[in-house]
């Protein structure tokens, strides 16, 4: 009896933590799966279409579906690498990226290419697509502004936050109604933990993953992410992920 007891205590336990790692959204259109891949990269699922983000620096995309639309959101190696785009790309696919990528794109892939600058939108594969400004604030940024694109995704209803390689900008503390963010976290290249928090709780999506927080310095302090931004509203559904497969 006593076993059968504990048995059930750890298949309990075990649904608990699946239910605790989901990573689906219900839409209007199905459920939204989110696949972290590594760093910045990620993939978004719903029905039949794909979305990858910034495929790049090995990411491993083996075992999703090929892409209807691939985001591309700044020129860094970590954003933008022209092999692994090329090595997931489908006949059909989209890129959506700035200018300043579009630039650097070989002739083949330029062809596959719509270009958004920062307040721009399109509809792609039943996506709306809006660019978004990231930077860095300060003289000399890394990330100047108009270079690169975060992105609001409209999903089945939803909306869906990239915040690439950014700050907590007055552009992504303006956000309204989003329902899923990504939030980079790296210094000296983004921003720190607080920041991030502070940010997060100005635009209160419903759900936000910390992403992109490898920085010069190993990695960023997600757990402490967390707990800023859940005692500042407990309702922010802070998922923790490994970006970094390995580490």
């Amino acid at each position: 009896m006593q076993l059968r007891v504990f048995a059930l205590c750890i298949l309990l336990g075990a649904t608990r933590l699946m239910a605790q790692s989901t990573d689906a959204v219900p839409t209007g259109k199905g459920t939204l799966t989110v696949h972290p891949v590594q760093h910045a990269s990620l993939a978004l699922t719903i029905g039949n279409t794909t979305v990858y983000a910034d495929p790049a620096g090995g990411a491993d995309f083996k075992n999703l579906p090929s892409p209807d639309v691939i985001l591309v959101t700044d020129i860094h190696g970590d954003h933008f690498d022209t092999a692994a785009i090329a090595k997931v790309i489908a006949p059909n696919t989209v890129l959506v990226v700035p200018e300043a990528v579009a630039a650097l794109l070989p002739a083949a892939l330029k062809a596959k290419a719509v270009v958004l600058h920062n307040g721009a939108q399109s509809m792609q594969a039943g996506i709306g697509i809006k660019a978004i400004p990231m930077y860095n604030l300060g003289a000399s940024p890394r990330h100047p502004k108009g270079r690169g694109n975060g992105y609001v995704l409209t999903i089945g209803g939803k909306q869906v936050y990239l915040s690439g390689d950014t700050q907590g900008i007055p552009e992504m503390k303006a956000l309204k109604n989003i329902d899923v963010a990504f939030v980079c976290m790296n210094l000296p290249y983004t921003m720190d933990v607080k920041e991030a928090a502070a940010a997060v709780l100005a635009f209160k999506p419903k759900i936000v993953y910390p992403y992109h927080y490898r920085g010069q310095n190993g990695l960023s302090d997600i757990n402490e992410f967390k707990a800023l931004v859940n005692a500042g509203d407990k309702n922010i559904d802070v998922r923790l992920r490994n970006w970094y497969p390995g580490k």
